[in-house]
This record gives C-alpha cells, structure tokens and sequence, in this order.
C-alpha cells in the first residue's frame, strides 16, 4: 500500500463483500490440512495495481499467516508495527519481510522474518502452503505462507518493528459480511485505490493485509 497521509478508519464504509460465512467444518486444523494438500480449483481476487509500474522492480518479500491451534478453534495472530517505520507505519500487518539472497524459498524468508520480528520459533510452525503473491503499492510482490501454529510457544517482539501482537478468532475473518469496502483517491490523478477493511475490537485491519485475508477467505470456501 503507498504511503498515505489521511486516517482510512474515517473513510465511509462503502458496502460488503458480502458472501456467508465460512461453516465451522472447514476452520479445524485438520480439515485445513486437507484442503493444501489437495486444493481445489479457484479464483483469486485481485485489485487493479496498474499505477504500481512506477516501480522499475519489484522486491521479493514473504509474510507468515500464523493460524494458532487454541482449544479446538484457529486464531490468526497479526502484528502491529511501529509508528516510526517508513513504510506501513502503524498498520496491522502479518509477520514477516524482504528476501534476502540467502534465504532459499519464499517459505524460508517468511520463516526467518517471522523468527526475527516476534520471536517464534521453527518448531511451532507447521507450513500448510501457499497463496497467491500479493503487490504492494510500495514495490513488494509478496507470498503469503499459510501455517499452523501448535502452543505453548513465547513470543518476543523486535521493538523497532512490532508496537504489539495479538490474535483474531479465523471465523470472524472468514465472514464476507465482515468485509468492508472502502476507497480512496490516489494522488497525481491516478485514479481512486480500493481496498477491503476488516475491524475487530480496536485494531483496523486493512490494505495488504485485508486482501490476502480475503484470499485466504477464498481459498478455503473453493
């Protein structure tokens, strides 16, 4: 998402998604399971990203979908950065980062940007598999690696990057009725950027994050 200088929490929501929410069935670990290792034909949705060629490359980055195992329901863990960062500066994000050459998978970047930024470890993740690479108004092109989460674990957050982690129940998420649609006008006469927003309690969950939440959402209804 680019830079932006307004609060989108105080943009009108401008509808929902809309779609029923996902059954219970399909948000156990063992139904998830199933559902990576023999997935169905789909449809990814997609934003149009066309004014993002201002970018002459594209970064490689990757983010981990923590979904974590507590008492017999699924929880997303997301972060919240710092307000001092240059990028995505206190927004609600998943764990995780940039490539760097030695990193040998996009699973290997989300894996050690996931250790680095909150302090969990290895033996705690289960990668189930992959999503859609998602393009990011500051020139990333990012995998989502969808994993599950055993407890007890301990977290330990870098200061200079996460404000603060914590946890979504997965079938709040997983609710097109949950799903907001808002917009904006982007600068320079680009044109108008929309975006899905998904609120729970305090914390305002959108832009990246929201959209591969959204394909997740997608995924897992197929």
């Amino acid at each position: 998402m680019a830079k932006i200088h307004f609060d989108p929490q105080l943009l009108p929501v401008e509808g929902y998604a809309g779609e029923a929410a996902l059954v219970p069935e399909r948000l156990s670990a063992s139904w998830l399971r199933r559902r990576f290792v023999a997935p169905p034909a789909w449809k990814p949705e997609t934003v149009d990203e066309s004014w993002l060629q201002q970018h002459p490359s594209l970064k490689r980055a990757s983010v981990l979908i923590p979904l974590v195992q507590r008492d017999g329901a699924l929880n997303v863990l997301l972060t919240q950065r710092t307000e001092h960062l240059s990028n995505h500066a206190g927004q609600i994000s998943f764990p995780g980062g940039r490539a760097e050459e030695y990193d040998s998978s996009p699973i290997e970047t989300a894996l050690r940007e996931t250790a680095e930024e909150i302090g969990l470890e290895r033996r705690h993740i289960e990668v189930l598999g992959l999503l859609p690479e998602h393009v990011t108004g500051t020139g990333y092109r990012v995998t989502p690696v969808v994993a599950l989460i055993a407890p007890p674990f301990e977290l330990a957050a870098d200061p200079n990057e996460v404000a603060e982690i914590f946890e979504v129940p997965l079938a709040y998420l997983m609710d097109g009725m949950r799903h907001q649609r808002l917009s904006y006008e982007l600068p320079e006469g680009k044109g108008r950027r929309r975006f899905y927003a998904m609120p729970y309690e305090r914390y305002f969950i959108w832009g990246a994050t929201a959209a591969m939440l959204r394909n997740l959402f997608h995924f897992l209804r197929a």
